[in-house]
């Protein structure tokens, strides 16, 4: 299992904002994240966003953005469109449903996939993103140590 890429944002682009324009706020590529049990990812939008929440964490298969590309003829997209956390290589994420895992020396709990929206078209510019993309949208996950996660060169 690889990390390739890890993607933090300040603020909300889409979520809290059905029927209206999305916001404005920059996707972050970082070399590291510093994951905090039960709160989230330290500079994320979604940091100690609430108790106990089922997204403190997201994870996105680079296999998925690769035949997201090929399949779709999207050879542009940015893996940070995805607007997921962490981009997976080699790794079965819808298998981690409800299990606990580790990643890096951190332990996270996978709760459910992340259910793409109509956002996603949005996101990556072409309206058949998101009907493409159910059942393959990324894992969220809560945190349960504390660590960090660090991108693989």
């Amino acid at each position: 299992m690889r990390i390739r890429h890890l993607f933090i944002s300040p603020g909300h682009n889409y979520f809290g904002h059905h029927g209206q324009p999305p916001g404005e706020h920059p996707v972050l590529e970082v070399e590291a994240i510093e994951c905090v049990a039960g709160r989230g990812i330290r500079g994320d939008r979604f940091f100690d966003f609430k108790s106990d929440y089922k997204g403190q964490i997201t994870f996105f298969a680079w296999e998925t953005l690769m035949a997201l590309q090929r399949e779709l003829g999207l050879p542009e997209v940015w893996a940070g469109a995805t607007r997921r956390n962490v981009i997976t290589e080699g790794l079965d994420l819808n298998a981690l449903v409800g299990r606990i895992f580790e990643i890096q020396g951190v332990q996270f709990q996978g709760v459910e996939e992340c259910r793409p929206c109509y956002w996603m078209n949005h996101a990556f510019r072409d309206e058949r993103v998101e009907a493409w993309l159910r059942g393959r949208g990324g894992l969220r996950a809560r945190i349960l140590t504390d660590g960090w996660l660090r991108r693989d060169v």
